[in-house]
This record gives C-alpha cells, sequence and structure tokens, in this order.
C-alpha cells in the first residue's frame, strides 16, 4: 500500500489543539512527579515573581519554570551554571505546544542527594510505625529534671537556660555532652541517648542544637539516631534547628519544638498553667474569704444586737426607762389632779367665806376634815412645797372661822330658841337671850327694849 493510497476520513484528522490535549494527558498522566539532576542555564526572573530557566546536562536539555508561590519558598539563590536537584511534575503547555518541568523544590545538587536520602529513610521509617502517633508518650506537666542532649559549647544551651531562668522555672538541668554536627555524632547521641536511660533521673529529655545546613543536621537524620529516639522510654522533645528546619528525629520524637528556645518554653508551660490557676484560685479563694469574712461580720454584729437586746443589762435599762416613764407619766397625773383639787379646794373655800358661820359651820367643818385629809395625803405625795401652800391655805381659813370672830371682841345674841338675833326691832322687854363670848356664854334679860 502506498502512501497516496491513503485517503483519511473526516473522524481520523485531529485538530492541533486534539493532539496537543492527548500528548498532554500521556505525559502528565503517566510521568509521577521526581528528582532531575543538571545545570541551570538562560535563567530568567519575571515581574511576576515567576522564574523560568533550562536544566541541562552534556546529552539534553529540559525547559523548567518555578511559579512565585513556590519561589517565595526557594532558600537557594539560583544563578546559571549552578548544578541543581529539582523537584516536580511534567507539564504540556498547549498555547506553544511544548513540554515543561514545573519545579516544586530546588536544592543544590549535594543537597539533593542528601534530601533524596531523607525522603527515603522517611518513607521507610513511616512504613514501619516509627513514627506512629501511638508510640508517644505525654510530657510531665512538672518535670523536676530535664536532661539535654547537646553540645555544651553551642548557642543553643544558653538560649535554652536563658529562657528557663526568664520564664522562672525551678529545677534540676543535667546536660549531657555530645557532638551534634559531623563524623560520629549519630553513634554519640544514640550513646548518649542510651546513657540518659541508664540512669533514670530525668523527667523528660531535650535532643538539640542551633540550625545549620542540612549537612550540618544530618547527624539527626540518620536511621540509628532515629530509631534510637523513637526506642527511648524517656518523654523526649527534638529541638533541632530553626523554626523550618525538619530532621527524622522531629517526627521520632514524642514532640518537636521549633528551636531549643521553644522547647523551654514548651517545659515551662505547664509550670506556668499551674502558677496562673494558683494566682486565680488564689484570687477566688480571696475573695471567697473576703465575702464570708463581710458575712461572718454581719451576723456577728446582728448576733451582738440580738444579744445586747436580750442581755439583763439592756432589759434593766429598758425597765429604768420605762419607770422613768410611769414616773413622769404619774407625776404628771398627781398634779392635774392635785391642782383640780387645789382649784376645787378654792372654791369651797370661797363658797365657806361667803356663806353664814352658823348655818354652814358644821358642813363647813366637815368638808374641811375631809380636805384637810385629802390635802395631808396630797401634801404627802407632792412633797413640802405644796403642804406649804395648803398651811398657808389653812391659816386663812382659821381666820374665817367663828373662834376667830369672838376672839376678836365680838358676840353672838341668841334668843331663847337658839336663834342669832342680828337687829334691834326683834327684842322685846323682858325677853331672855343668850351671849355667847369667846370665852363662854352668858344669860341675859332684856330691861327696857
Amino acid at each position: 500500500m502506498s502512501l497516496n493510497s491513503l485517503q483519511p476520513t473526516d473522524n481520523e484528522i485531529l485538530s492541533v489543539a486534539d493532539f496537543t490535549r492527548r500528548i498532554k494527558d500521556l505525559l502528565e498522566g503517566n510521568l509521577a512527579p521526581g528528582w532531575i539532576r543538571g545545570e541551570i542555564s538562560n535563567l530568567r526572573r519575571q515581574s511576576s515573581g515567576h522564574i523560568y530557566f533550562t536544566l541541562k546536562d552534556r546529552q539534553s536539555q529540559l525547559s523548567c519554570a518555578l511559579f512565585r508561590g513556590d519561589a517565595l519558598r526557594q532558600r537557594l539563590d539560583l544563578r546559571d551554571g549552578m548544578q541543581v536537584v529539582v523537584y516536580g511534575e511534567v507539564s504540556v503547555y498547549a498555547p506553544r505546544g511544548g513540554y515543561q518541568y514545573i519545579c516544586r523544590l530546588i536544592l543544590e545538587d549535594g543537597l539533593g542527594r542528601l534530601q533524596v536520602e531523607f525522603d527515603r529513610l522517611k518513607r521507610k521509617l513511616h512504613a514501619e510505625g516509627v513514627f506512629a502517633a501511638e508510640r508517644k508518650v505525654a510530657l510531665p506537666r512538672l518535670p523536676q529534671t530535664i536532661g539535654f542532649i547537646t553540645s555544651p559549647s553551642g548557642a543553643a544551651i544558653r538560649d535554652f537556660l536563658s529562657i528557663l531562668q526568664r520564664r522562672g522555672w525551678r529545677g534540676r538541668i543535667v546536660v549531657l555532652p555530645t557532638k551534634v554536627q559531623g563524623a560520629g555524632a549519630a553513634e554519640a547521641i544514640v550513646h548518649m541517648l542510651q546513657v540518659a536511660e541508664t540512669l533514670g533521673i530525668f523527667d523528660v529529655l531535650v535532643l538539640g542544637r542551633g540550625g545549620g545546613s542540612l549537612e550540618d543536621l544530618w547527624c539527626f537524620n540518620e536511621e540509628s539516631v532515629a530509631r534510637a529516639v523513637a526506642a527511648c522510654t524517656i518523654p523526649l522533645i527534638s529541638a533541632v534547628g530553626h523554626e523550618i528546619d525538619f530532621t527524622l528525629s522531629d517526627f521520632a520524637a514524642d514532640v518537636r519544638a521549633e528551636t531549643p528556645s521553644a522547647a523551654a518554653e514548651l517545659i515551662t508551660s505547664g509550670r506556668i498553667e499551674v502558677r496562673e490557676q494558683l494566682r486565680h484560685l488564689a484570687e477566688r479563694l480571696m475573695g471567697h474569704t473576703h465575702t464570708e469574712l463581710d458575712e461572718c461580720r454581719r451576723m456577728l454584729e446582728l448576733t451582738v444586737n440580738r444579744l445586747n437586746a436580750q442581755s439583763p443589762k439592756n432589759k434593766i435599762e429598758q425597765a429604768y426607762v420605762r419607770l422613768d416613764d410611769i414616773s413622769g407619766r404619774l407625776l404628771a397625773t398627781y398634779q392635774r389632779r392635785l391642782s383640780r383639787l387645789h382649784i376645787d379646794f378654792m372654791t369651797r373655800s370661797h363658797r365657806l367665806s361667803v356663806a353664814s358661820p352658823a348655818r354652814r359651820l358644821a358642813e363647813a367643818r366637815q368638808r374641811l376634815a375631809y380636805l384637810s385629809g385629802q390635802y395631808q395625803r396630797l401634801h404627802q405625795q407632792v412633797g413640802k412645797h405644796e403642804r406649804q401652800k395648803l398651811q398657808y391655805l389653812e391659816k386663812r381659813l382659821q381666820g374665817t372661822s367663828l373662834q376667830d370672830v369672838l376672839r376678836r371682841g365680838f358676840v353672838i345674841v341668841r334668843d331663847a330658841q337658839g336663834n342669832v338675833v342680828t337687829r334691834k326691832a326683834a327684842i322685846r322687854k323682858g325677853q331672855q337671850l343668850s351671849n355667847d363670848f369667846f370665852d363662854g356664854e352668858i344669860a341675859v334679860k332684856v330691861m327696857d327694849a
């Protein structure tokens, strides 16, 4: 069959876009993300923040793109001629019909080998359950003895101690010296973990050092160290590097702290929480105490008031007040009664003084005797002053009596029937009369009328 004999149908003919789409699906669907090593050339930085370059070796070249979001996370200063290892996935750019490699992470070539080893060990240990959450133990809330596995000359221990002191931690810290970088560091760390287990005095262990490159921190990515950290029975905090650094020890440890200083804050957080809780409880206790004291003070005052109200002294004082009140009211009643009696006495005395002595003498004497008795009783009740007034009135009354009149030289003339003769015209010649003198009575006979 010759090529000229081939006559495609319309259904067999693809557009450029359809064919490019097939290539895109084929490449992107069958090529998994992975690592590629090469040399950077033709580096171009766009104002949008995207970076484009060519990754090449002696036989081939590959167009690469590092978009803005991924570029901002890179710590590597890219330049032409740099040997790198890139991680990403292939992508087809349909408008130009070309493919390019979308980079997500770029490492220097030496670091790239370490990163690949890091990822391999991480997958292996994770699959074995070394990083499993159920194997981890909780940190004690108030640790008293801390073991810090680190280099005694590094800045990590100084930062760690500074944070502990600033946050007021009280306890014991033991530095377990070890290499934290270079050859033999992994073996030294594993040995020191075993020593800490043997001593059996630690409430918590801290494994850490300051920041550094991936090569500097590599001993904490050794498989032996990760397994020793996971197997440690003492609660362990991994505090390696800076916040952005992750090691296999971080995944294997019970707790990861971004820095040694963060580990110190983590250890002291329980103490600070307890101290804050104690402060809050003390404030509440003080408030409740003041409230209870105020209530007890109020109840005591109420009880004292009730006790005072029921005390014999208070009752006696109240009785005195009532006695004074009754005495005052009684005295006022007596005074009003005495006043009325005095007015009555004066009225009757006046009536007696204007009445006839002969006709009212007996009644006056009886009334006088009665009033004298009343006067005597009242005189005894109201005192000396009233008795003096009564005596004065009595003298005046006696001055108006019949005997006092006779004593002054008057004579009462009576007829034979005992009637008082007050007019000369009533006397007849030869009539028998009786003359009453102060000292006696004389009978006379009228000789001449």
